[in-house]
């Protein structure tokens, strides 16, 4: 009797023990029918039109596969962990060389709010993606983050800020969600580069960032700030080794910081949900030949509304340089409309038409997710022609299951 007692005695604590830790597995598998045209007015002379069909993923929420997990310490406190990676679902692809290219973090978590550490969203990335009708998914992205995503766009006046999205080696930390709607966080990504006494010491990679809001009720609205070292080098001629150990060219910008700056909202009508952001990004440089400033400034404003089992979608946006320098400043324009069904909680197929048209050497291609072709959120495609994409055509029906 007595060791019956001490084995249910011992099945008890065991399986308290397992309530207070659990792991999920999750991820979405999203794939569509997309066609992209463009007519490209030819650096020799010109202009050409060139289309695109093909079988894409990601366009209405990204394709993943992740695991995550919590554990209870007691005493209001828990640990985590959050591993995700892309999924290029369209041809079996993993999409990026890093497997958990989306998020991988470890995290404590009580009172005092939450700690994170690892790879995970950029605070100014948040007000793009939230903000957006579309959730900077598939063609209806907004050419604010596609102008911020890419180097070659808006006349060769992109950022190629690799921390856009997201940012590696970063601390985070997020305020607790019981302080009546206000929510914020702050994040610091490492260089990680060796750093010599009397030398050069490069800062390139690094990201500081940081994110206010107030959500309640029909109300959400938040803004947001980080700068990013997108190049940070010495000149080539005085120390060509540190150039070759950084694995760059010797190329005359020294220096390069992306300067991010957003204020999002929303507001739920219940018929209508609006939505609207204001963005400018500072491309700061110093050459050999002396300082620059470019600067790119967007706005969005868009809606949703809910239509039975279905949501309808659409947004207006545009993205404009403002170069350091003489010359027109390029700007692109888009509209999109979109209408989602919703087959279950989990399934939905979705439709999107969207349009881009630019002025004064933009260069941005109403891109779709294909593993060939058309690369990255919306932005330039590397199989279309370079040039000044007068006009551009996106479309995409799709089908999209969560689990």
């Amino acid at each position: 009797m007595k060791k019956s007692l001490v084995a249910l005695a011992v099945l008890a604590a065991a399986g308290a023990a397992s309530a207070q830790s659990s792991v999920t597995l999750f991820g979405i598998v999203d794939a569509g029918i997309s066609y992209t045209d463009a007519k490209t007015n030819l650096a020799t002379g010109g202009s050409v039109k060139q289309s695109q069909y093909g079988l894409s993923n990601s366009g209405y929420n990204s394709s993943r596969l992740g695991f995550r997990g919590t554990e209870d310490l007691g005493g209001g406190l828990a640990a985590g962990f959050w591993l995700e990676a892309p999924l290029g679902n369209d041809n079996g692809a993993i999409s990026n060389s890093n497997f958990f290219n989306r998020r991988s973090t470890v995290s404590l978590s009580g009172g005092f709010g939450e700690i994170r550490l690892g790879r995970d969203f950029t605070p100014t990335f948040w007000n793009d993606t939230t903000f957006d009708p579309f959730g900077t998914n598939g063609v209806g992205t907004n050419v604010i983050s596609a102008a911020h995503g890419s180097a070659n766009i808006l006349g060769g006046n992109g950022l190629a800020d690799n921390a856009y999205f997201r940012s590696s080696n970063s601390i985070g930390y997020f305020l607790p969600p019981n302080l009546g709607g206000f929510y914020g966080q702050v994040m610091y990504g490492f260089d990680e580069n060796v750093h010599t006494d009397n030398a050069f010491n490069s800062q390139q990679g690094r990201y500081a960032g940081g994110r206010f809001g107030y959500a309640n009720g029909p109300l959400d609205v938040a803004i947001a700030y980080g700068e990013s070292k997108t190049v940070d080098r010495a000149a080539a001629a005085a120390v060509a080794p540190t150039a070759t150990a950084l694995g760059v060219a010797a190329v005359t910008a020294l220096t390069g910081t992306a300067k991010t700056f957003n204020l999002g909202a929303s507001y739920d009508l219940g018929v209508v949900k609006l939505f609207g952001e204001l963005s400018q990004v500072r491309n700061e440089n110093e050459r050999a030949a002396g300082s620059t400033t470019d600067k790119v400034n967007g706005w969005l404003l868009g809606a949703t509304a809910p239509v039975g089992a279905g949501l309808i979608r659409a947004s207006v946006g545009q993205a404009r340089a403002s170069l350091d320098g003489p010359g027109a400043d390029p700007r692109a324009t888009k509209f999109a409309l979109g209408y989602v069904h919703n087959l279950s909680k989990r399934t939905a197929l979705y439709a999107t038409i969207a349009h881009t048209s630019n002025k004064d050497g933009s260069t941005v291609v109403t891109g779709t997710n294909l593993n060939q072709g058309v690369a990255g959120v919306g932005s330039t495609s590397v199989g279309f022609a370079a040039g000044e994409a007068k006009g551009s055509n996106g479309y995409e029906f799709g089908l999209r299951h969560s689990f």
